[in-house]
Order: C-alpha cells, then sequence, then structure tokens
C-alpha cells in the first residue's frame, strides 16, 4: 500500500537562498516576481513606479488581483463517491494512515483556499483536483522548513504544534495546499501552472520548462527527478494524474513529464530538495 503524501508534500523544503541579492530579471537568472509582481531595473520584486515604471524588466502591469472564488464549494466537481474511486486504497488495512484522509476533510480544507479548483472552466478545475492528489499521492520525502510560513497562513502555530499535521486530517490538507497555492520565486505556484496563470519566461523557455503537470513535478522535486530523462517517479506521479484524470472525465493536457526540463534550482545557493 502506497502512502499518500498529503502531509510529507507539506513539508517539501523550500530553500530559496538566491546565489545574487537580487530576487528577478537577468540579475536573478530571469526569474519572474511571486505574484505577478513588478521586476525593477536593478532585479527587484514590487508595486509602484520604482519597480513597473522605466526600466521594468517584466510583469510591469503590477501584481494582478486573485480570481474571486466561485459561489460552490469543491464538492460540485467531486463527490464523496468520486474521491473514493480516485483515493482507492487510503483505507486499506495495511494503509498507515486509515481513515485520516476523508473525503471530509479534504472539502473542508478547500474553503480556506478560495481560488483552488475554481479558476478557469469546469475542466481546468477538475485537471487541478486531479493535479493536487496525483502529487500527493505519489509517496516523497521532506522536512518541516514550511511549517513556519505554512502555519502563519492557515492560522494554526505548526512549529510548536508539528504534530497537527499528522493528526488533524483539515490541517493536513490545508498544509499540502498552503504549498500548491503559494509561489516560492523564482517557481510559481503550482495552481498557476495547471489553470494556465503561468506565463513561462524566457529563461523558463530556453530551460525547457512549460506550462503542464511537468512543470509541477519540476516545482516540487526538480532537482532530484527532472531534466535527466525518463525518471520512474515521475511516471508514477503521471501515472496517477492520468487516472484521476480518467475517472473525472477530462483530459490531462500536454507536457506531463519534465525530463527534458532544467530544475527551477538553477541558480539557487540550494536547490528545492
Amino acid at each position: 500500500m502506497r502512502f499518500p503524501a498529503f502531509t510529507i508534500l507539506s513539508l517539501l523544503p523550500i530553500l530559496l537562498a538566491l546565489a545574487s541579492a537580487e530576487q528577478c530579471g537577468t540579475q536573478a537568472g530571469g526569474a519572474l516576481c511571486p505574484g505577478g509582481l513588478c521586476c525593477s531595473k536593478f532585479g527587484w520584486c514590487g508595486n509602484g513606479g520604482d519597480y513597473c515604471s522605466t526600466g521594468c524588466q517584466s510583469q510591469c502591469g503590477g501584481s494582478t488581483p486573485t480570481p474571486s472564488p466561485s459561489s460552490g464549494d469543491i464538492s460540485s466537481l467531486v463527490s464523496r463517491d468520486l474521491f473514493n474511486r480516485m483515493l482507492l486504497h487510503r483505507n486499506d488495512g495495511a494503509c498507515p494512515a486509515k481513515n485520516f484522509y476523508t473525503y471530509d476533510a479534504f472539502v473542508s480544507a478547500t474553503k480556506a483556499f478560495g481560488t483552488f479548483a475554481t479558476t478557469g472552466n469546469t475542466a481546468t478545475q477538475k485537471r487541478e483536483i486531479a493535479a493536487f492528489l496525483a502529487q500527493t499521492s505519489h509517496e516523497t520525502t521532506g522536512y518541516n522548513y514550511n511549517y513556519g510560513p505554512a502555519g502563519r497562513a492557515i492560522g494554526v502555530d505548526l512549529l510548536n504544534n508539528p504534530d497537527l499535521v499528522a493528526t488533524d486530517p483539515v490541517v493536513s490538507f490545508k498544509t499540502a495546499l498552503w504549498f500548491w497555492m503559494t509561489p516560492q520565486s523564482p517557481k510559481p505556484s503550482c495552481h498557476d501552472v495547471i489553470t494556465g496563470r503561468w506565463n513561462p519566461s524566457a529563461a523558463d523557455r530556453s530551460a525547457g520548462r512549460v506550462s503542464g503537470f511537468g512543470a509541477i513535478t519540476n516545482i516540487i522535486n526538480g532537482g532530484l527527478e527532472c531534466g535527466h530523462g525518463s525518471d520512474s517517479r515521475v511516471q508514477d506521479r503521471i501515472g496517477f494524474f492520468r487516472r484521476y484524470c480518467q475517472v473525472l472525465g477530462i483530459s490531462p493536457g500536454d507536457n506531463l513529464d519534465c525530463g527534458n526540463q532544467r530544475s527551477f534550482g538553477n541558480g539557487l545557493l540550494v536547490d528545492t530538495m
């Protein structure tokens, strides 16, 4: 029984110490600013005239407003029956997390992230659900580097109460969703990639990084799994994604692999994982 790593994904280390002090643009290998912020001529992220006017290198219109959430919740896209069909083995007797990752916990957690599975048309919304569950169904390893910012974002003191990630299924889902929704420069958020809101820069394109499920794998563990041809771990992720898309009745889209993509970590002192 493969242990679905919702908890583990939330622990992925984001070690983003830049090789130079600058955050974006030519000074940082063509990196884009998170959240649609402008990249100033000096390579710093921000809004306003100092960043977005003369000499601005990218995203010079400033940060983009977050899309408004839909009026319903995720249960209108994924019923309890569909959830159970997608995650067939999560309650098997041999599963260490038997009866932990429930449908109700998943639905409750997604309500804290209004744009998750509400951006774009119905197929795009379902594809995001499939991608999220596929990536979290793949067994990974990780550490607690994200506990501080994730806990602050969801209103839980995870630094002093780390066991909540393993004992509270809603918190577990929320921490995984926080990672999914949050850009970590120079990486876009997984949400922006799967919904088509991410526009690869010239540096991304030259590194083979294009929109699709493969770029999400690159965000999560590109330093180990991407850029060296076929990798069994990547194929495992793709297998989950294809199956979940099939259950939801949608196409998985293009660019599922990251074998030809250089890691987003190129140019960083320490790559993710």
